[in-house]
Formats: C-alpha cells, sequence, structure tokens
C-alpha cells in the first residue's frame, strides 16, 4: 500500500516510530539526569525548540520545492502552447 509522494505505509511507520522513541528518549534523559531543575528546563525547552524549529525547516523545504515544481509546469504548459499555435506552413 503506498501514500502520497510514493512513500510506503511501513516507511511512514518507521518515521514516526523513530522520531517517537529519538524525541522520548531525550525527554527521558533530561528527566531522569541528575541537577537542578532549572537546568533541566532548559534542556527540555532546547528540545522543544529543536523538534519545532526542524518541522518548520522540513515543511518550508517542501514547499519551496513544490512552488518550484509548479512554476516549471506552467512553463512547459506555455512552450507547449507556443508550439501547438506555431503552423511552419500556414505563412507560405
Amino acid at each position: 500500500m503506498k501514500t502520497n509522494a510514493n512513500h510506503t505505509t511501513a516507511w511512514v511507520a518507521q518515521t514516526w516510530i523513530t522520531f517517537i522513541l529519538s524525541v522520548g528518549a531525550t525527554a527521558y534523559g533530561i528527566v531522569f539526569m541528575p541537577g537542578d531543575t532549572w537546568v533541566k528546563g532548559y534542556l527540555g525547552m532546547g528540545l522543544a525548540f529543536s523538534v519545532a524549529s526542524t518541522l518548520s525547516l522540513a515543511k518550508t523545504t517542501r514547499d519551496l520545492y513544490e512552488a518550484k515544481a509548479v512554476i516549471a509546469r506552467v512553463d512547459e504548459a506555455r512552450v507547449e502552447q507556443l508550439l501547438s499555435e506555431h503552423h511552419p506552413l500556414k505563412s507560405i
């Protein structure tokens, strides 16, 4: 079974599982490390901001790629229209 963008369901599940495990393991390490609560809070906020900025970067990169693909398709359609309207023997 395939999902959007030619990714299999197994691939999507694997990416979610590894994301959840990595963030969970890091959060577990922060919570149970010896140290002051302020230090743990600082590291927790750093983890939260890192995850949020990574998701924003991935979305922005995908959006820019898709925008370029749309522009390329529009340009290709214009060229096809010009070629279909051009009749080399009509001017004779």
